[in-house]
Parts: C-alpha cells; sequence; structure tokens
C-alpha cells in the first residue's frame, strides 16, 4: 500500500498530474472512431480524480480536528 499524501501542496500536485494525463488521454481520441469504452474510460478518470479529491478532503478534515 503506498503512503497517503497529506501535504496540501502536494495533494493539489496529484490532482493536476491526474487532470494532466485526463486532458492528454482526450486530446488522443479521436472523435470520429471513438467508442463506448473510450467514453467509459473518460468517465472512470474522473471519477477517479473525484474520489482522490473526498479522500483529501476528509483526510483533512480529519486533521483539522
Amino acid at each position: 500500500m503506498s503512503n497517503s499524501i497529506t501535504d496540501k501542496n502536494k495533494q493539489v500536485n496529484y490532482l493536476k498530474e491526474r487532470l494532466q494525463i485526463f486532458v492528454e488521454v482526450l486530446d488522443a481520441i479521436n472523435p470520429e472512431t471513438a467508442d463506448i469504452e473510450d467514453i467509459d474510460r473518460l468517465i472512470q478518470m474522473l471519477d477517479d480524480v473525484e474520489d482522490k479529491m473526498d479522500q483529501f478532503n476528509n483526510r483533512n478534515d480529519f486533521t483539522k480536528e
């Protein structure tokens, strides 16, 4: 299991990197030939980023108490 990212700057950088990967994948998809699996993968990538953001928020809320 990997170490938890607790530093806010590292969390933001992690999310920026994940979103950059999303943009690169989005740019690489040809809209003329994209299929449902491509769209599902993009949605999954966004869901993963959202889940990680929620984890970071919950972790930060916990550390404030």
